[in-house]
């Protein structure tokens, strides 16, 4: 019989550091995520129990996973899940993974409906995705009405496994392309974070971009074409005195402000991400005054 080499926690994650040393900006988190996912552990038990020994089957799942990682794969999608605002969301290939600068946007979406002095808000989400930003403020705001829609049936899917998960019941979900199937709708605030990335942009074919869902992510040449189809048609779905709120790239917010106000948006402005970025851009239609 041969000598089987056992591996304890403290070499396992030893030699998932050096196995994704070239391919992850995070070797070290990477591998612990891992590890505690294939055993069922958090971070403070790996840390505390690291001579304790892997059987073989444990320690083929663990490889199993560091080889995904170490073509590329996300760790979100590994996982099958992402953690986003108090949520913890079921993400797949389908859906572009939570980011953590779209909660900005979350929190412009909560401050604007402060504002309203109705008892009851409708918002849209566009472009709903896993359904982060629709969920996030169906436990925020439980006394409003959420409409998510996406053209994926297959991202859908994902977003309404979510909804039931957390039993958020104010959310419902439509198969759109933006606001194609919406005809009737009106909206008290519009979010969205749409596609923004140029089509030819070279970070399309690096890291995690590579494996999210192209539709999610590129929109046209200069990365506005879905932009501006927001922008033009949203007069039309919102109420006077209703909010369009916007995430868009970091060299976008001059020009986003521009469409906003050409298609008579009031009140505009921007907010940075935490990296200090011009991140999120929104605008107020025009409240009509009663004569």
């Amino acid at each position: 019989m041969g000598n089987t080499i056992k591996k304890t926690v403290q070499s396992a994650l030893s030699d998932a550091m050096l196995a994704l040393f070239e391919t992850s900006t995070s070797p070290e988190i990477d591998a612990e995520v891992l590890l505690g996912h294939s055993l069922g552990q958090s971070r403070a038990w790996l840390l505390t129990y690291q001579e304790e020994e892997l059987d073989e089957k444990q320690y083929s799942e663990f490889q199993r996973l560091v080889d995904r990682r170490k073509q590329g794969e996300p760790i979100a999608y590994i996982l099958g899940n992402r953690e986003f605002w108090s949520l913890n969301l079921n993400v797949s290939p389908a859906t572009l993974i939570p980011r953590p600068e779209t909660e900005i946007l979350v929190e412009v979406a909560i401050e604007k409906a402060s504002l309203s002095t109705k008892n009851t808000l409708s918002i849209a989400d566009l472009g709903t995705g896993s359904g982060a930003i629709a969920l996030a403020l169906a436990s925020e705001l439980p006394a409003a009405f959420i409409t998510a829609v996406d053209q994926s049936k297959e991202a859908l899917a994902v977003a309404i496994q979510n909804a039931e998960t957390y039993q958020l019941s104010n959310v419902e979900f439509i198969s759109s392309n933006w606001f194609d199937g919406l005809l009737e709708h009106q909206f008290d605030l519009i979010c969205s974070n749409p596609p923004y990335i140029e089509t030819q942009d070279p970070h399309l074919q690096q890291g995690d971009l590579r494996f999210e869902p192209h539709s999610a992510l590129a929109s046209g040449p200069d990365g506005f074409f879905d932009l501006q189809q927001i922008i033009a048609k949203a007069p039309h779905y919102l109420n006077d005195g209703g909010w369009l709120i916007l995430e868009h790239g970091f060299q976008q917010a001059m020009r986003t402000q521009t469409l906003l106000e050409e298609h008579g948006f009031v009140n505009i402005d921007t907010r940075e991400d935490y990296a200090g970025h011009p991140r999120i851009t929104f605008g107020q239609k025009q409240l009509i005054q009663a004569l």
